[in-house]
């Protein structure tokens, strides 16, 4: 009988994939991680992982499987938490989730779990795991939920063949509404809980009040740029090589205040993040203004009127040599090699038709459309048809 760990969040994927992996005749044991002890900026009152925890404890009984939890606010803290201060503080934006199941879930949680003897780690992700032989050898898939609307292949882009080799996922093939369904006939507890927001496991936090912690507050000033500004017209060199090519597209443009008008003030340019426009408390404007660009050195905030604003759309992107990730290792770019793949450069973007590009010092990324808030620090993901085959930080 083969043993399997299920992280039980307390949620109502996790505890339908107990139950499932139960039914399938597995030997299932419940671990609730808790990852957080600071509840002075999570938003509600309510301490978050103590309901949490006592959700996933009861489901455990009610499927009477065995539980613990485990602590791994130190991990957390160290693999995440002091992570996100550090890129926030550089000016980029970390997707604190892609890193927690890279770092936590399917590593520190993992190793746990197979020191008690698991086979398997198992997750209420939406995303499907398939095995196929390339050569002679087992190579894992990772693909699409079956449910569009909730898949999270995304979150899972920089897992290992080793990590996927011991990893289940038991309501990929399953929709959101048949989860619930399942976990009302079966009369758990979380059926009918709403679905968790905000960092994985800290519970809801304010961002700005839970960096405000660490990165200290320092006035600066919003700029803001015309659509019509020459910087938007500049001509490419003729004669230039394909990699320099998508070097130019995927430059940052070099803003300075002089080219801009400035419309208000703000605590700190390490707070913001490209494409956002709550929070910047500027009025009067005849549209919404969006972030185009932030300048931490500086602490200038650059930006523009209305989502359509040329400064937030770029065709390619790129991504340091050392950062590009194959899940299919297989099929990993050579130097020169290209692909053709639908990409993603942020969770739940409709996929977009792009070309990877990889060259001596890293990889591009080339988009058939132009894409807006391309964001550093975060990820972009690669799909051949439904399977998410690599992704990279976005540099």
């Amino acid at each position: 009988m083969k043993r399997v760990v299920v992280g039980l969040s307390g949620g109502v994927d996790s505890s339908v994939a107990a139950y499932l992996l139960q039914q399938q005749g597995y030997e299932v044991i419940g671990l609730f991680m808790k990852n957080w002890h600071d509840d002075s900026v999570t938003i509600s009152n309510e301490c978050p992982w103590l309901e949490d925890s006592n959700d996933a404890l009861l489901v455990a009984e009610k499927l009477g499987i065995p539980f613990q939890t485990v602590d791994l606010s130190e991990e957390y803290k160290e693999k995440i938490v002091d992570y996100m201060f550090n890129e926030y503080e550089k000016g980029r934006t970390p997707n604190p989730d892609v890193l927690c199941n890279r770092e936590i879930k399917f590593d520190v949680f993992m190793k746990i779990a197979l020191s008690l003897g698991a086979d398997y780690v198992a997750t209420g992700h939406y995303c499907q795991k398939n095995e196929i032989e390339v050569n002679g050898e087992t190579v894992y898939q990772l693909k699409a939920g079956a449910d569009t609307n909730k898949d999270q292949s995304y979150f899972l882009c920089q897992l290992s063949q080793e990590q996927l080799a011991k990893s289940l996922f038991p309501i990929g093939e399953l929709t959101k509404p048949e989860v619930r369904e399942i976990a009302a006939q079966m009369d758990l507890i979380t059926a009918d809980k709403k679905d968790s927001q905000g960092l994985c496991f800290i519970g809801k936090v304010r961002l700005p009040e839970f960096l405000q912690q660490k990165l200290q507050p320092k006035d600066g000033v919003i700029i803001q740029i015309d659509k019509n500004d020459s910087v938007y017209n500049s001509e490419k060199q003729e004669g230039l090589t394909l990699e320099e090519d998508l070097a130019f597209d995927a430059r940052k443009i070099p803003y300075t205040p002089e080219m801009g008008k400035k419309v208000g003030k703000h605590q700190g340019a390490h707070y913001f993040t490209i494409g956002q426009r709550k929070g910047l408390n500027v009025g009067g404007t005849t549209d919404p203004l969006f972030i185009i660009a932030t300048n931490v050195v500086t602490n200038t905030i650059y930006t523009g009127l209305t989502s359509q604003h040329p400064g937030l759309f770029k065709k390619s992107l790129s991504i340091e040599k050392s950062e590009v990730h194959w899940i299919r290792k297989d099929l990993a770019l050579a130097n020169g090699e290209t692909m053709d793949v639908m990409a993603r450069i942020r969770y739940r973007q409709p996929l977009q038709k792009a070309t990877l590009h990889q060259f001596e010092n890293g990889m591009y990324v080339a988009f058939d459309e132009p894409q807006s808030a391309i964001t550093e620090g975060q990820f972009v993901a690669w799909y051949l048809a439904d399977e998410l085959v690599g992704s990279g930080v976005i540099s």
